[in-house]
């Protein structure tokens, strides 16, 4: 019954910005940290951002630090990914993920997945 609904993605230019939502149902939602990855075509799933159970720590990839917020809101069981500053290598499918014992780079640590979201970014 666990369900993370991914929503917010489209096509900008670069420069622009986007705000990923995540929808969690069916967990203990501020138990579990919280990660957004993403996947290009033909590349392997790589970690982006991550936030603590609390919302009182967040990580992100070299890739995308100082231009990504990850945020979240317990209340409603909705973890954020504001998108700045947006370039064409940021072009991939993006993946909201809930891990029950902190944050970790690695996808396969993660219990739970959405669906992903779109994410285009054009020159």
């Amino acid at each position: 019954q666990v369900q993370l609904v991914e929503s917010g993605g489209g096509l900008v230019q670069a420069g622009g910005s986007l705000r990923l939502s995540c929808a969690a149902s069916g967990l203990p939602f501020s138990n579990y940290a919280m990660g957004w990855f993403r996947q290009a075509p033909g590349k392997e799933r790589e970690f982006a951002a991550a936030i603590s159970q609390i919302g009182g720590r967040t990580y992100y990839s070299d890739s995308v630090k100082g231009r990504f917020t990850i945020s979240r809101d317990n209340a409603k069981n909705t973890v954020y990914l504001q998108m700045n500053t947006l370039k064409p290598e940021d072009t991939a499918v993006y993946y909201c993920a809930a891990a029950r014992t902190g944050w970790r780079k690695d996808p396969n640590y993660y219990n739970y997945w959405g669906q992903g979201t779109q994410v285009t970014v054009s020159s």
